[in-house]
């Protein structure tokens, strides 16, 4: 039988493939596309707000933020190699388990993606503001910085436009640098610097000065899952990778495993180079406009601090370049399914990119830029969008599994546990992220429903695509109506650990409300035909996109 990947037992693809991508990446390519993805102003700035939320606790936020990714990607994985389609975090609920799922995931999805660009592009402008005067002050961007904000997001999309081999190449020269200065940073810190008394338990606080709670509410908080986003980037441009089955499960686990020993090092670094005065209003007193470089100031490494700010611009930089490649193709999968019009489920023929795809998410970018105009604000807003995302993918690889387990790629092992438990856990961090950030990015989540009932009433679709996803709702507004009742941020009407111990349960019946659901869809909609072919969802074809799949675009 031909393997959905391409080839017979699942070997390399030829070069006709869905929508005219092509098939240029490679395992180094790919590696360097995840790593360059989370290794961004996630690992400048994060270390910092982590500690001051929590103090030396914080290595615990990594570890549990870390691992909980880490079981989110071996299922996304699994079912990356099982249905290797671009934008598949997008597409992948809407052939398991219908419209108005898939329509929750592809707005979470989409602001959590288009948004790095811009928040990349403040941490640049924050960093090079201490030598280029008059881009930032009060907190956020100057009119000036605005503009050259949106200079850079411009540039982001042009490295894009000409197609994925130039991404790709860019990209690989730029995540060698982003790997070599944390770990340059990691090794002279500790060695120069280091105060072991910051982490002791007398220290400060002690090793939690704040309770236990505080290292697990940091998750999202501090930015943590913010800096660990990214490294799906292999599975969104599944479609044009030279080998999917072998190269995509190497490159998304080795780069995450690598990102947290990065990141938990540079958290070490962090915690012991800070001096004593900097900690005499303890851990939440702490305040640098640029952390690594400023301790390295203070001990007299005067030439890596220029090293840092230099590289504060290329690492924001990078990940922003592929998280512009990236929303491209999730805002194809939205095209695909009908969820935006289909003019933007297309690819230009000469190279291969949805372009215009491109320029709607530049313009989303503008939209975040201007109102929001600093990193700490726009990812507060919008990280745990991305998060939800991703858990709803397990859902998804456990339907498919139960409906067709012969379909499946198996590299993963054991994913029939690893999909529950990643799903509880991530709905936890989602709750521990805090009434105060849930209040925004739920609701304006849920606004989707509004646009799936345009559609519904658009499109006539069938009702039962109502009934099959509204789990998925309830989910939604019982995690809200919980964060607002709970101790993380809330009225503490449920107390700790019971309301977790709640919300765990949540989790729980969640995930078998969504098999549920998913079960009932799959018995009327057929999953796309493993030789290769990706229908959509049946019904009235939107307006811009004809039937048989995506058109061309016209130069």
């Amino acid at each position: 039988m031909t393997n959905q990947l391409g080839g017979p037992h699942g070997g390399p693809a030829d070069e006709s493939q869905e929508g005219g991508f092509r098939r240029h990446l490679g395992f180094w390519q790919l590696t360097g596309i995840a790593f360059g993805g989370v290794i961004g102003s996630g690992w400048l700035l994060s270390p910092m707000h982590a500690a001051a939320a929590a103090g030396p606790a914080s290595l615990l936020t990594w570890v549990v933020g870390g691992s909980a990714l880490v079981l989110i990607a071996l299922v996304m994985v699994e079912l990356g190699a099982t249905m290797p389609v671009a934008g598949g975090l997008v597409r992948w609920p809407l052939h398991s388990s219908g419209r108005l799922v898939a329509t929750l995931v592809g707005t979470g999805i989409w602001i959590a993606y288009a948004t790095n660009p811009p928040s990349e592009s403040a941490a640049m402008l924050q960093y090079m503001s201490k030598y280029v005067p008059g881009l930032f002050s009060g907190g956020r961007l100057t009119a000036t910085g605005v503009l050259l904000g949106l200079a850079f997001m411009a540039v982001f999309v042009a490295l894009n436009w000409f197609g994925v081999r130039l991404f790709a190449h860019v990209n690989l020269a730029v995540t060698i640098a982003k790997f070599a200065v944390p770990t340059l940073t990691v090794v002279l810190l500790l060695a120069t610097g280091f105060h072991g008394h910051n982490l002791s338990g007398t220290g400060h606080g002690g090793v939690a000065p704040y309770g236990w709670s505080a290292p697990l509410s940091a998750i999202a908080t501090a930015g943590v899952i913010y800096a660990y986003t990214g490294f799906q980037g292999p599975i969104d441009l599944a479609a044009e990778a030279r080998n999917p089955r072998r190269d995509i499960p190497r490159a998304v686990l080795t780069a995450l495993l690598l990102s947290m020993a990065v990141y938990l090092a540079l958290q070490l670094a962090f915690l012991g180079a800070v001096p004593g005065k900097d900690l005499v209003n303890g851990w939440h007193g702490i305040d640098f406009n640029s952390p690594f470089a400023q301790l390295a100031t203070s001990l007299n490494l005067t030439w890596l601090s220029w090293v840092l700010y230099a590289d504060a611009i290329a690492s924001p930089a990078g990940s922003a370049m592929v998280f512009t490649a990236e929303t491209s193709r999730e805002v194809y999968g939205l095209g695909r399914n009908r969820l935006l019009p289909g003019v933007f489920a297309t690819v230009h023929p000469g190279t291969g990119v949805p372009r215009r795809a491109l320029l709607l998410n530049y313009l989303v970018g503008v939209a975040f830029l201007l109102p929001f105009g600093n990193w700490q604000s726009i990812v507060a807003a919008t990280s745990v969008l991305g998060l939800f995302a991703y858990s709803v993918s397990l859902v998804a690889e456990a339907a498919i599994r139960r409906k067709d387990p012969g379909r499946m790629a198996n590299w993963v092992r054991g994913t029939r546990a690893i999909a529950p438990v990643g799903f509880v856990i991530a709905t936890l961090i989602f709750y521990w992220a805090g009434w105060h950030n849930l209040r925004i990015a739920l609701p304006l989540l849920l606004l989707s429903v509004l646009l799936y009932a345009y559609q519904q009433l658009r499109y006539d679709r069938d009702r039962r695509d109502l009934v099959n996803g509204a789990w998925l709702v309830a989910y939604l507004l019982a995690l809200l109506v919980l964060s607002a009742l709970g101790s993380f941020g809330g009225h503490r009407v449920l107390t700790a650990p019971w309301d977790s111990v709640v919300v765990a349960l949540v989790g729980v019946g969640g995930y078998l409300l969504g098999l549920r659901g998913a079960a009932r869809h799959l018995a009327v909609h057929p999953l796309p035909d493993p030789t290769g072919a990706d229908p959509v969802e049946p019904g009235p074809v939107a307006p811009g996109l004809p039937e048989g799949g995506p058109a061309p675009e016209t130069a």
